[in-house]
């Protein structure tokens, strides 16, 4: 299989040779309300993404002190502002603002990050892991897929997008308990794990020798990160951490602006 820095610069390029050809360039807004250093690398990785395909982003750093009502404000301007194709709110959020009711408050029709319940876009992590994989040539249809963890932002949408690919799909989470999860875990043909904890998956379990992992997590130790699945498992092929599944996410941030940009016209 490609490797995903490979498919993920190959798209690039596509999207630049599109956007390109635009009477003007698509404008993405990323409101910030966190002086998280995570936050900051993340940011500063999707304003280069955009500013390599030919995109207009712009960072609108808010004050951690602003009230819930003043961010509301502040994306309800967005929602109206007809130069904005499309908008993100970085996670996390200061401890007194709800991040359900500012998910709730972006437009469906501005929301790229896909979180809104009614949004015109799917989140960007399962819909660039099926994309990827479906350009890969992977078959879904038939295929004992396992996700592991049921987030609303990775865990049930990617499920969702499963299903709709034919998949038989199966859920785990946090409740499963061992002995079933490692019968599900021998069964994948597909595994998605997205839980936040450092090598979840491991050599103890039993894999198909033909499954495919696909590794969501992200985890930080002494400065090195780790996905959720160790290295180097006996399968066909696992997504890597870093390098892996958080370049696909962000590659189908641009996808949807230009999608929500093409919507607009």
């Amino acid at each position: 299989m490609q490797q995903i820095r490979q498919y993920v610069e190959t798209r690039k390029e596509q999207l630049k040779a599109q956007i390109a050809k635009l009477e003007r360039a698509p404008f993405l807004v990323i409101v910030q309300v966190n002086d998280d250093e995570a936050s900051n690398t993340y940011i500063r990785g999707k304003l280069a993404d955009a500013a390599e395909v030919g995109i207009n982003a712009e960072l609108l750093k808010l004050p951690t002190t602003i009230s819930e009502g003043e961010l509301l404000d502040e994306i309800t301007a967005l929602n109206h502002d007809n130069s904005v194709d499309g908008f993100i709110v970085q996670m996390p959020l200061p401890k007194h603002i709800s991040e359900e009711k500012v998910k709730q408050a972006v437009g469906p029709s501005k929301d790229v990050d896909g979180f809104h319940p009614m949004s015109l876009f799917n989140p960007c992590t399962p819909l660039g892991v099926m994309n990827y994989l479906t350009e890969q040539g992977v078959s879904f249809e038939g295929k004992n897929a396992l996700v592991i963890g049921r987030s609303n932002i990775v865990g049930k949408p990617m499920a969702k997008l499963l299903l709709q690919a034919n998949a038989n799909v199966t859920v785990v989470h946090s409740r499963t308990k061992e002995k079933d999860l490692r019968n599900y875990v021998k069964n994948a043909d597909i595994i998605v794990v997205a839980v936040g904890i450092k090598h979840f998956l491991n050599k103890t379990f039993t894999y198909k020798k033909e499954a495919i992992v696909v590794d969501v997590g992200i985890n930080r130790q002494a400065g090195i990160t780790y996905g959720d699945a160790e290295s180097d498992l006996p399968i066909y092929f696992q997504t890597p951490v870093p390098g892996g599944v958080g370049l696909l996410t962000r590659l189908t941030l641009l996808e949807n602006l230009l999608e929500g940009y093409n919507n607009g016209i």
